[in-house]
């Protein structure tokens, strides 16, 4: 498992680990090259906290402060002596904004007896994993990176801080990070603030969260952490926090996810609106109408993925100098998926936006621009019907007909029909029931022994393929056959046990082939199962994946459950957002309790 929380606030994110360091944290922005690496290479830096003693016999617990981002962290020594870690990155609502600085506080303080504690703050200035020396000031240390400064404000004697000396703790040691800006106002005053009021405004932001009647705790840790995937800057949502976990360990599967997928997008904006929080999707709209609008390689085709900035994550680059988690290279920064055609992102955008033209609360955002929007995606989708393309899953070499692509298609055009019978969308020149037809015509070309299988010329098994049903396709012999088949087929050997995780697929890609379960793909179908009526098996599957959270709740990407190994990049935004969506689709009602 990866034993490490995340904390954030929108803007700047970190992972701490069950050592009291933070291992990875990058800025000025989530994608911007690493301050604090040592995630991906003992060298690679980090802002240790940790025992003086040895820590072999130490006992160490993490938690979260229930229904926040403010991560605990608690030491106890064997002779008895105790210490705890809150680490935290303000968010809250000051002069009717939500302020949110590049800043991470650290609060350290004696819960039992003075133990002594050792505390290391060494950035590197990024990629080129070069150590930053500090310029020491009267009560801060000053980091010169890439032309911006990096601030350690702290209480601390800074003597014992830059020899990194052990000192008793026989008060609260208060550490301020902060990029770019200082920290005018006393510290100790500051630092408890801020943590107050970032307290009371996740707990607020969590009471705000419709919730289903199962799984509660699960459902509002992943929403905690789904949120903390987007870059309130600008309207992003990215895929992950991380670059380069190994999807498989000591292999080359290792990807850069620090970006936005739109298809990503789509999904967590489902998440989003069954939690009752629509700001997202407002912000996530204004952002793809800024590309659409403003950017001339996004007039022919949308990329699949763009920055934050809304440009193109290019090249992709590998970083040799970088020894990777636990050897696994290469270590990359940027994706090359942005040069592929993933014609699935037009029905999935088209799909993003539907709840607009059927929920009154969203009447101010049924612009002339968003019916542009929906009108270039329509033609777009059209385009896409039976063309080849890298897919879902991003197979850089080989593209062909998917029928994923197509199914999102068929679903983009049946909300488009639906929207237009409604009265919207008056300008629109196409015939939408005959495209609507063709895709399904398109789609069915795929079907093999009753079921859909990937393409028309390659009849492999694709876990996505369980959307059938909860996109709604009308065909139910046909959705339920797909998603029995998937079940049987993709599902990992388990002795003695029935099936709770699944393969994406199992056939060879550029990288041969998967060796781990893919975390959505479980709650997919069990998503697809609740759809079909099947609670009982929905329940099931969906209890035995809550076995792939970490400590503190949280779910990468990929999961090896005969290991109980956690692989590929973490957290991962597509697995905590399939989380809610099955909770919400197992959960009895909440009248049945009331």
């Amino acid at each position: 498992m990866y034993r490490y929380g995340l904390i954030g606030n929108c803007h700047l994110s970190a992972l701490i680990g069950m050592s009291g360091a933070v291992e990875w944290m990058c800025a000025p922005r989530p994608d911007s090259p690493p301050v604090f690496g040592r995630l991906l290479d003992p060298d690679g830096g980090q802002f240790a906290i940790t025992s003086a003693a040895s820590a072999t016999d130490s006992t160490i617990q993490q938690r979260y402060l229930p229904n926040t981002n403010i991560l605990l962290t608690t030491v106890a020594l064997p002779n008895g002596d105790a210490f705890q870690i809150t680490d935290f990155c303000p968010r809250f609502e000051q002069y009717g904004r939500i302020y949110r600085p590049a800043a991470l506080f650290r609060l350290v303080e004696p819960l039992q007896g003075a133990p002594a504690i050792r505390v290391s703050c060494r950035p590197v200035s990024g990629w080129d994993k070069r150590p930053v020396q500090p310029v020491r000031g009267s009560n801060h240390l000053r980091y010169e990176i890439r032309g911006e400064p990096l601030r350690l404000l702290t209480n601390m004697p800074l003597t014992y801080l830059c020899e990194e000396t052990p000192v008793a703790l026989t008060q609260k040691f208060y550490f301020g990070l902060t990029w770019g800006l200082g920290i005018e106002d006393d510290l100790v005053k500051v630092s408890h603030d801020f943590l107050e009021q970032t307290t009371r405004y996740w707990r607020t932001w969590v009471k705000n969260c419709s919730v289903p009647l199962l799984h509660q705790h699960e459902v509002i840790r992943s929403a905690l952490a789904l949120k903390l995937h987007c870059f309130e800057d600008t309207g992003a949502i990215l895929a992950a926090l991380t670059t380069s976990l190994p999807e498989q360990p000591g292999a080359a599967r290792n990807w850069d996810y620090r970006y936005c997928w739109l298809r990503d997008a789509y999904f967590s904006l489902t998440a989003f609106h069954n939690l009752g929080h629509f700001e997202e999707m407002e912000a996530f709209l204004k952002f793809l109408l800024n590309i659409a609008h403003t950017h001339e390689h996004s007039r022919d085709r949308l990329r699949p993925v763009y920055t934050l900035s809304q440009g193109l994550p290019l090249p992709e680059t590998e970083h040799a100098n970088w020894t990777g988690y636990q050897g696994s290279v290469p270590v990359r920064s940027h994706n090359q998926a942005a040069e592929q055609v993933q014609n699935d992102a037009y029905g999935e955008m088209i799909l993003t936006f539907t709840p607009i033209y059927f929920d009154e609360r969203f009447v101010d955002l049924r612009t002339r621009d968003l019916d542009g929007l929906l009108a270039h995606l329509a033609k777009l989708c059209i385009r896409s019907i039976g063309q080849p393309d890298a897919g879902l899953w991003e197979i850089r070499n080989g593209w062909r007909e998917h029928a994923f692509t197509n199914l999102l298609c068929w679903a983009g055009l049946e909300r488009l029909e639906r929207i237009a019978r409604t009265g919207y969308l008056a300008s629109l020149s196409v015939d939408l029931t005959s495209a609507r037809i063709h895709a399904a015509e398109a789609l069915l070309r795929s079907v093999h022994d009753g079921a859909v299988r990937n393409g028309p010329s390659d009849i492999s098994y694709d876990a996505a393929l369980a959307q059938l049903p909860i996109l709604g396709y009308p065909n139910r012999p046909l959705c339920e056959a797909t998603v029995g088949q998937i079940t049987h087929a993709l599902a990992l050997p388990r002795a003695g046990e029935e099936a709770g995780f699944f393969y994406r697929y199992v056939r060879e890609d550029d990288f041969g082939r998967p060796e781990a379960a893919f975390v959505i793909c479980s709650f997919w179908i069990a998503q697809a199962l609740a759809r079909l009526g099947r609670m009982p098996e929905a329940r099931s599957i969906l209890n035995r994946v809550l076995s792939a959270a970490n400590h503190v709740g949280l779910f990468s990407e990929h999961f090896i459950p005969s290991t109980n190994t956690q692989c590929g990049n973490f957290p991962q935004a597509y697995s905590h957002v399939g989380l809610i969506n099955a909770a919400f689709a197992v959960s009895p009602p909440w009248s049945d309790v009331l």
